[in-house]
């Protein structure tokens, strides 16, 4: 009995165990504030529209529907895992990168015109793209590093450039349908740049979307979690985060450190632009705005615990709210309701830290009782 107890008071007590459960109370009171805001709106119909955003595809009736929904979902999970991921390398490097949209800006921008210009397989496609967003949020980390500007001015001045710039360069009439404003698809100027299936659309319902982007995301967060926590170059990425001076007392290369993390994020921003475009899901629209997807991969981040296995399940839970929320009736609600509750519940994840830190205090006053 003694063993089993001190067992359970060391999951409890461990900080995995606490990012957990803080994760749990944001979501919740986010979907509590969701549904506060329903009642209001229109109360007799509010708790169908609440079961409706947390089924997601669980509102089809039939199996193969629910199958291609999920695969779906999975889909566009992938650049919100990824754009979470860069957030969080930054992050625990002690950098905020505010500038994942822009350097996700800068890889879609760069994989398109791989694809509908210039006719590159997939794989280069993603090559180019992700050495491309690298440069761009080194360039950030550079301006950190050598002339001691902070990271988030440097990052929202390159979310504009990056943004004007991929607009300039899309409107060219090989790659953009001039009239729409929008990119031609992948598919009907370049099949071979696609991502390769592997059979993925078959297990979703033969979801044309469906492919190789899923498991390499997967692979991705667990490599990124190999690399913080299990080898030294993660290491002095930390302890640089951690303290600058003292990591450059200790012998490292604390200026190297900032680019090659800034550098390292932009690529994985990058990766989730190519991962995602290139399933031809959606195009490329002339915007006047940066891309949402950097923004909410901060809320998915802290969400994760920041951790990288974390984030898996994080960006799944932001992305099948934010889906399920498009299937609510429009007859009772206006059609931005459904990004409205998307918004409340990625704005608490924002509490995660506070609740963590929350939670440690609570353990330390009940293990100074018990003693």
């Amino acid at each position: 009995m003694n063993e089993n107890n001190t067992g359970i008071k060391k999951i409890v007590s461990s900080e995995s165990f606490k990012s957990i459960v803080s994760a749990i109370i944001c979501a919740v009171i986010g979907i509590f504030v969701g549904f506060i805001i329903l009642l209001i709106i229109n109360a007799p119909n509010a708790p169908k529209a609440m079961a409706t955003i947390l089924k997601n595809f669980f509102y089809y009736k039939r199996t193969n529907m629910k199958l291609y929904y999920f695969g779906s979902t999975l889909v566009k999970s992938v650049p919100l895992i990824l754009c979470a991921l860069s957030v969080l390398f930054a992050y625990k490097s002690g950098l905020f990168n505010i500038g994942v949209g822009g350097q996700y800006c800068i890889g879609i921008g760069v994989t398109l015109w791989c694809a509908l210009q210039w006719h590159l397989p997939w794989i280069l496609c993603i090559l180019i793209s992700v050495i491309a967003a690298a440069l761009w949020g080194a360039i950030s980390g550079a301006f950190k590093a050598f002339f001691n500007v902070n990271e988030v001015i440097a990052c929202i001045m390159m979310n504009w450039i990056g943004l004007y710039l991929v607009n300039v360069l899309m409107q060219n009439e090989s790659v953009m349908n001039v009239s729409k404003s929008e990119t031609f698809s992948i598919i009907s100027r370049s099949p071979h740049s696609l991502l390769p299936k592997c059979g993925f659309d078959k297990l979703f319902a033969d979801n044309e979307y469906a492919t190789i982007a899923i498991p390499i995301t997967i692979i991705v967060a667990i490599i990124i979690h190999i690399v913080l926590n299990k080898t030294t170059f993660g290491y002095e990425l930390r302890a640089t985060g951690l303290n600058k001076n003292a990591a450059k007392y200790a012998g490292m290369k604390d200026k190297k450190n900032i680019v090659v993390t800034m550098a390292i994020a932009g690529a994985l921003a990058g990766l989730a632009a190519s991962l995602f475009y290139l399933t031809d899901i959606q195009p490329w629209k002339t915007s006047s705005t940066v891309p949402g997807m950097g923004f909410s991969g901060i809320a998915v981040a802290f969400l994760g615990g920041l951790n990288p296995i974390g984030v898996i399940f994080a960006g799944y839970f932001i992305q099948h709210i934010t889906l399920g929320g498009s299937l609510i009736d429009m007859h009772y609600y206006n059609p931005q309701i459904a990004d409205l509750i998307s918004s409340i519940i990625i704005y608490t994840c924002g509490f995660v830290l506070f609740f963590k830190e929350l939670l440690s205090k609570l353990s330390a006053k009940k293990t100074e009782v018990k003693q």
